[in-house]
């Protein structure tokens, strides 16, 4: 007896209920990771502009919290988006809550829940 096949069904069909949502799903995982790397992108921007005037470091930090990470939320969730529509329901279920888990687990280690 195949058990394998009832088990795909039904991540398939749970996996259904999440599909109407990706592109909110999509924005949600490119978010968690943009505060998970955002303090080390923040670092690297503050080295970089440590030796310029406080009007040039404002202006940059501002440029690159309001627009930079704004602009990687608004071109790449719905390619992120495109691409988990292209799976099969189960297969993107799965991979969003390993992705969610991951990330979860990152931020616990690095003391960010």
């Amino acid at each position: 007896m195949n058990y394998i096949e009832p088990v795909l069904n039904y991540l398939n069909q749970l996996g259904a209920y999440l599909t109407p949502y990706l592109s909110d799903v999509s924005t949600a995982l490119i978010a968690c990771l943009l505060v998970m790397f955002g303090s080390n992108i923040n670092r690297a921007m503050r080295a970089g502009l440590q030796d310029q005037h406080f009007l040039v470091r404002t202006t940059a930090f501002i440029a690159l919290n309001a627009f930079g990470y704004g602009l990687v939320i608004i071109k790449v969730s719905p390619l992120l988006s495109d691409l988990l529509q292209q799976l099969e329901p189960g297969i993107t279920l799965g991979l969003v809550l390993t992705a969610f888990m991951f990330i979860g687990g990152w931020a616990q280690r690095h003391r960010q829940v």
